[in-house]
């Protein structure tokens, strides 16, 4: 039997993943047909409404891949209405405490472990998964990040990671380098040590750790690898869609001036 995305995440194995923030339901197919184990959906920056985000989820799954939505911080309803579509993957960006954590993860579960209201859609393919079997091995499958953004999270590592429920930490680098006043130097050293700091910690306690970037230099990637990550998602589909034709406009008016 095949592994699921969450047992690969558990089991802390090197997975990679790209973002869309377009509501452009063909490039999220495209995207996650490409090898990709997860496409990252973006709601928390994006202009994706719910209807687009419905589609996207749908096209990357059948595209092979795990659809992973970042959701927008602290809006119950906005996350309940998302699980309702059936990602494979939820996550929450800006998490600072123990408390914070514990109602982003008590959000996403029905009870008793959490609070999450009943009313799945597309989650039980609209009826044709027994309800009762999903509310059995709903809080069981989803996988649950929390991204780690600021120095205070870093601060209260030790224990937010005493909560059961995480799954796996992303880090995002760049807001993580503008909680010291230095927003932009995600290679500075000072940002290194907050992260060097948090990967020892989660390391020592076994878990998932990830991380967000824009950079699809393999230079980057190795950087991260070499910190300890072990999963990444990297690159975005409107700079895929930028790099693609500015090279290719660059291209043909090269010939032209021959």
């Amino acid at each position: 039997m095949n592994q699921s995305f969450k047992e690969k995440v558990l089991a802390c194995e090197y997975l990679c993943g790209t973002h869309a923030a377009l509501p452009d339901v063909v490039l999220a197919e495209i995207m996650a047909s490409t090898g990709f184990d997860f496409v990252w959906i973006d709601t928390e920056h994006s202009p994706l409404n719910y209807e687009a985000l419905l589609l996207q989820i749908g096209a990357v799954q059948s595209a092979g891949a795990a659809a992973v939505v970042r959701l927008s911080m602290d809006d119950r309803n906005h996350t309940k209405r998302v699980l309702e579509m059936g990602p494979d993957g939820v996550v929450f960006p800006m998490i600072n405490t123990p408390e914070e954590a514990d109602a982003a993860m008590r959000s996403c579960m029905y009870p008793p472990e959490g609070i999450r209201g009943f009313g799945p859609m597309r989650a039980t393919r609209y009826g044709l998964v027994d309800e009762k079997e999903y509310i059995r091995t709903a809080n069981e499958r989803l996988c649950r990040f929390i991204q780690i953004e600021t120095e205070e999270a870093v601060k209260n590592l030790p224990e937010i990671i005493k909560n059961p429920y995480i799954d796996g930490y992303i880090f995002g680098p760049c807001d993580l380098s503008g909680s010291i006043g230095r927003l932009g130097d995600v290679f500075g050293e000072e940002t290194t040590a907050l992260i060097r700091e948090s990967i020892a910690i989660l390391k020592a306690a076994g878990k998932c750790i990830g991380v967000s970037t824009g950079s699809t230099d393999p230079k980057v990637i190795r950087y991260w690898k070499e910190l300890g990550i072990n999963l990444i998602s990297s690159g975005t589909d409107y700079r895929y869609l930028l790099d693609a034709c500015l090279e290719n406009c660059k291209n043909i008016r090269g010939v032209f001036a021959e």
